[in-house]
């Protein structure tokens, strides 16, 4: 399998174009495998939060009919987590989502449910606040550097699996996360994966 494995998401906003990391080969297989069977077409980003992430991958969500809840869709099996300390929630991180903690303590993936993060900006102060919290490891330079000047989402490290990040199309994931929603932080206007391929 190539190495640089790279993954085109052709939305109705523009294109996202993700590296797959190796280090996580469980999750990568599994996303090349969904690309591959146009698992991913059709379906719509479905939970937007601005300066925090963007959603998609469930199956649900194909056709679905407008103000329809969504977001507990899946292919009925989940990813054991592969949790690797040098990938992590800076802006442009790829994400699998996951049931909680109370029914999934083992933190296992969404077998196709995956998010995008857009995160912000922290401070030193803010920083230095969730390395206090019982929940959080000690930062790494890298992650202190990434989250004072690109922004991320750091209180989701050790918690939900990265397996990717956005190389090109960043403007994009903006753009989604600008979008109105509702109040189950669904689009009101869809936005949706048109298609998804690997890259040659």
């Amino acid at each position: 399998m190539n190495s640089q494995t790279i993954v085109i998401l052709q939305t109705s906003l523009g294109d996202i174009k993700i590296k797959l990391y190796d280090e996580t080969p469980k999750h990568k297989e599994n996303f090349i495998k969904l690309v591959q069977q146009g698992y991913y077409n059709g379906l719509l980003f479905h939970r937007v939060i601005p300066s925090f992430m963007v959603q998609a991958g469930d199956p649900n969500s194909r056709n679905a009919r407008p103000g329809q809840p969504l977001g507990d869709g899946g292919p009925n099996y989940t990813i054991p987590a592969e949790f690797n300390a040098q990938y992590f929630h800076k802006k442009g991180a790829v994400a699998a989502a996951r049931k909680g903690d109370d029914i999934n303590p083992n933190k296992e993936s969404s077998g196709s449910q995956f998010y995008i993060v857009q995160g912000r900006t922290l401070t030193a102060g803010q920083l230095a606040g969730l390395e206090k919290s019982a929940k959080h490891l000690p930062f790494t330079p890298e992650q202190l550097d990434a989250y004072s000047t690109q922004g991320g989402t750091p209180h989701l490290d050790n918690a939900y699996t990265v397996f990717g990040e956005v190389i090109e199309g960043m403007e994009v994931v903006d753009l989604i996360s600008a979008v109105k929603t509702n109040e189950r932080n669904r689009p009101f206007t869809d936005v949706k994966i048109l298609k998804a391929y690997i890259s040659d």
